[in-house]
């Protein structure tokens, strides 16, 4: 075990140094062709830097101190102090770290290891935060545009196999869910719950058969986190703080529903469609309720913040130097490093249980299952 865990120390020191500097593999095709891609849609859970290059709000970046302070002892975009789920997943699966698709030495960049198109705040929805973020529907054009650099660099038969071996991580919905209480929303208000869940199940359908349709077979999806319980949702009524918000649980319960039975439809009508799903939600509401049984000494209160709980989300001075902000002593000891994102520590846990879980916690299949599959249908 010791040994084992050493090798990866070592290839994971190899693979931020890979993805820091430009990659460019043209002179290796044997071991292109031979390991499966990893692409990344999603929002801030996934996000691994890609908001460093648009023009948006400083709240929606995370290029300062002191995110990344773990592992990379810089900020590098990604809404923790160090490493996300898709870092911990490309290591189990011998790959480089995933760059973010708008990293600008992306240029020399042959995207066979995979791409993340991920960006913090995003939504299934266009109405989701606009201009803030990079949404679902925006993701899979930039998706499209590297299929074409693909092309024009590995020729067609070659871009079909990278993308059938591939496997595509998703995790979007959270925002949808929270946006509209935090915004006049017009879909919202003109639909009925049910309704309003349906359209972003939809959305995110729609962009899982268009990728299939590009070539993908092995998906992998994580169901939306008890969000309704981070810290920023527990000082949401300051009459009650410590309460999860109720009307956003209500909207995540009844996607997590209907979420499932989507995806069994979609392998029964999609030849060769595979998949992994875990129950985030699960994971993460066991962790807020249970921290010690997970190694964690605080469940519900953020590591980097301000306020109640350090819900208030001024991690970094982000919203100004004149707000300030606390950070805690040892991060480890913490779920959440700010108001509703997780330390490097959770963000590991879930990925084990993503890449290696049973089938009652990531099903029909898990990812490592999934990155052994060699579907060319």
């Amino acid at each position: 075990m010791e040994n084992s865990r050493l090798v990866r120390l070592i290839f994971f020191v190899y693979t931020i140094t890979l993805s820091i500097g430009s990659i460019n593999c043209r002179n290796n095709t044997n071991l292109i062709t031979n390991q499966a891609a990893l692409f990344v849609f999603g929002d801030s859970l996934f996000d691994a830097g890609n908001n460093n290059y648009i023009d948006t709000i400083s709240s929606f970046r995370s290029n300062i101190w002191p995110y990344g302070q773990t592992t990379f002892k810089f900020p590098t975009g990604r809404v923790s102090n160090g490493r996300l789920i898709p870092d911990f997943i490309a290591e189990y699966a011998w790959l480089p770290l995933i760059p973010p698709n708008l990293q600008p030495n992306n240029g020399n960049v042959q995207f066979t290891y995979g791409v993340n198109f991920a960006s913090a705040g995003a939504g299934a929805l266009v109405g989701t935060l606009p201009g803030m973020a990079i949404n679902l529907g925006t993701q899979l054009n930039n998706f499209k545009d590297v299929e074409k650099k693909l092309r024009s660099e590995l020729g067609d038969a070659e871009t079909k196999r990278v993308f059938s071996r591939a496997v595509y991580l998703f995790h979007i919905g959270g925002n949808d869910y929270f946006y509209p209480f935090s915004a006049n929303s017009s879909t919202f208000q003109s639909n009925s719950k049910e309704k309003f869940v349906d359209f972003v199940i939809g959305n995110t359908t729609s962009v899982i058969e268009e990728v299939y349709k590009m070539g993908g077979r092995k998906f992998g999806f994580l169901n939306v986190g008890a969000y309704d319980c981070a810290p920023n949702s527990l000082i949401r009524d300051r009459t009650k703080i410590g309460s999860c918000f109720k009307p956003a649980a209500e909207l995540i319960d009844m996607h997590n529903k209907k979420f499932p039975n989507v995806l069994k439809r979609l392998q029964h009508e999609l030849s060769g469609f595979r998949y992994a799903l875990h129950d985030y939600h699960t994971s993460l509401s066991e962790r807020i309720n249970n921290p010690s049984k997970y190694g964690f000494k605080e469940g519900k209160k953020a590591c980097c913040g301000s306020g109640p709980l350090r819900g208030i989300n001024t991690c970094g001075n982000r919203l100004g130097p004149s707000q300030g902000y606390e950070l805690c002593e040892n991060v480890t000891d913490y779920l959440f490093f700010d108001s509703s994102h997780l330390t490097e520590k959770a963000h590991q846990q879930i990925a084990e249980l993503f890449w290696s879980g049973p089938p009652n916690v990531t099903g029909p299949y898990n990812l490592k299952t999934l990155f052994e599959l060699g579907l060319t249908n």
